[in-house]
């Protein structure tokens, strides 16, 4: 196990080949994905796709790798990093963006220096409010 900046036990945490999660997972930790999520994963750590994983619905974690196949809204806060296997349709979050040759990737990507989300802007160059539901 790994310890982190703060002396903290960080675990590294898996879903194996061939298994099937529905629902969200939290974790303080790095995540591999091997098999597949269909829900949410949020993560302090580093979270990795492996060639062989798929994920629909929401990652937000510092760092990613992915190999695999995701259709997801994506939050990387740190460097998100396609390998040449990837698949990836969604929207995309980061301050940092790698992709290698051969990844597939179908959709929106907004980069910031925090990899924070911010607001589309409009044809008219100015920021679209967000809209709040009541």
């Amino acid at each position: 196990m790994a310890k982190n900046v703060n002396g903290d036990v960080q675990s590294v945490n898996m879903l194996g080949a061939g298994t099937t999660i529905k629902g969200d997972i939290q974790s303080n930790g790095d995540f591999r994905i091997d098999g597949t999520l269909i829900g949410s994963i949020h993560s302090k750590g580093k979270i990795v796709i492996g060639g062989t994983g798929n994920v629909e619905g929401e990652v937000v974690c510092r760092n990613a790798d992915i190999s695999g196949r995701v259709k997801a809204q994506l939050t990387v806060s740190e460097l998100l990093t396609l390998k040449a296997s990837a698949r990836l349709s969604g929207e995309i979050t980061t301050s940092k963006l790698s992709i290698e040759p051969g990844a597939k990737f179908s959709g929106t990507c907004n980069m910031s220096e925090s990899g924070a989300r911010v607001d589309k802007p409009t044809l008219d160059g100015t920021q679209k409010e967000r809209e709040k539901s009541a």
